[in-house]
């Protein structure tokens, strides 16, 4: 894998995790003010999960990086976005796929003990493209 350059969020947490991925998926986005973009096209987007916390499970894991991809990698890989439920209210642009990505992630984190959380997911679309969706609070259920 190429060595990717990601924005680095600030935090005080004792362990950060970082999960890079590729998922290779097509969409489209349904409105004429999307231009090319209205027609079925591709990407292999490259995806960076940022996940923090002070405490580690009984493995000695903050997160499994696998349990991590399964969610991700598992749900998104070869489809086509525009098909899936998550996407049904907004079509998948580059931001909600990093929203929508956020969200999954979270969920799955809440379900942990040791209580990590995703503050950062990074999105690249193409090699001059991508976004960054960061929480803007890490409220506890």
């Amino acid at each position: 894998m190429i060595q990717q350059i990601y924005p680095a969020p600030i935090h005080s947490y004792r362990y950060e995790l970082n999960k890079d991925m590729h998922v290779a998926a097509a969409h489209y986005i349904d409105d004429e003010r999307a231009g090319q973009c209205q027609r079925v096209h591709g990407h292999t987007y490259f995806i960076n999960l940022t996940i923090v916390g002070d405490a580690l499970d009984e493995t000695g894991f903050l997160v499994n990086f696998s349990k991590l991809k399964q969610a991700v990698h598992g749900r998104f890989d070869h489809r086509l976005l525009n098909e899936d439920a998550l996407f049904e209210t907004a079509p998948p642009s580059t931001e909600k796929m990093a929203e929508t990505i956020y969200n999954i992630v979270q969920e799955q984190l809440d379900t942990c003990p040791n209580r990590p959380l995703c503050i950062q997911v990074y999105v690249r679309e193409t090699p001059t493209s991508y976004v960054v969706y960061r929480p803007k609070e890490h409220a506890r259920g």
